[in-house]
């Protein structure tokens, strides 16, 4: 059965422009883009997009890819004291002279919508509510409750462990009492813990799970996004093998992407007092 992310995140885009609509104060998405990168300046129109189609102010403040990073900051900085300004996201890459640790954790927690701050990060790892959860988790959880498959006492496997993806999608279903194993390129016998998992998220973003590694059972969510050597947009799983032995999988595209844009969404659409 196919984990239909398109489906399932406009179903959450209807039912938010419906809760912003009814707000007393006007969400105000704020996106700071830094320089060309043509992927990022696609990724900006699509989150303005989404945004303005559910009822949120959005605003882009295009930046010359040779700003001062004391520039950016100071730009954040107005941002965190501007009360109409209620999220803020800057679109990652940063250019190589800029560190995007100290810009990350120069936004306000409460209105860091992709929820990448310390004290976000540090509200979820000891258990406590962040004011935002990281978009691409927050949209996985909500895809597989939507799917009603149980996540509490689920033995699930996270292939990488980045700080977007991985590291956060383990506190999060840690949080839904799952067990937990993260694997990366130094796990042994990789295979073998994948075969056994009730639940398998990949996000490593190369062909890494192959049909031997599954089992009839196994509910595979497929974060991986890249073109492979003819072009073609695809995931980490090798969806056409594996597809017939599982029992669930989100396919490349319209799986987990555009259940980030609704997670982002979601968090956009809240309203925090500074």
């Amino acid at each position: 059965m196919i984990l239909d992310g398109k489906a399932v995140s406009k179903k959450i885009l209807d039912n938010l422009k419906v809760k912003v609509g009814n707000l007393s104060k006007q969400p105000h998405l704020v996106v700071i883009l830094v320089g060309n990168n043509p992927a990022s300046q696609i990724y900006v129109k699509n989150k303005k997009l989404a945004a303005e189609n559910i009822g949120i102010k959005s605003t882009i403040i295009e930046l010359d890819s040779q700003i001062k990073e004391t520039e950016l900051l100071n730009k954040i900085e107005q941002l965190n004291n501007d009360s109409d300004v209620t999220g803020i996201l800057v679109q990652l890459p940063l250019p190589a002279h800029i560190d995007k640790n100290k810009i990350v954790t120069a936004i306000s927690p409460k209105k860091d919508v992709d929820g990448f701050t310390p004290e976000n990060v540090g509200r979820l790892a000891i258990g406590l509510e962040p004011y935002f959860y990281p978009a691409t988790p927050q949209g996985i959880i909500m895809l597989l409750d939507e799917y009603n498959i149980p996540i509490e006492g689920a033995d699930t496997v996270i292939i990488g462990r980045s700080n977007i993806v991985g590291k956060p999608m383990a506190q999060m279903l840690l949080r839904r009492n799952a067990t937990v194993t993260i694997c990366h390129s130094y796990t042994k016998n990789i295979e073998s813990k994948i075969k056994t998992a009730d639940i398998i998220i990949s996000a490593v973003g190369k062909k890494i799970v192959r049909c031997k590694m599954v089992n009839n059972n196994s509910v595979i969510v497929d974060v991986g996004i890249f073109r492979d050597s003819n072009g073609k947009l695809t995931g980490d799983v090798d969806f056409d093998f594996v597809s017939p032995s599982v029992k669930y999988i989100s396919p490349v595209p319209g799986g987990v992407g555009p259940m980030t844009i609704a997670s982002l969404m979601y968090n956009a659409s809240k309203v925090y007092d500074r």
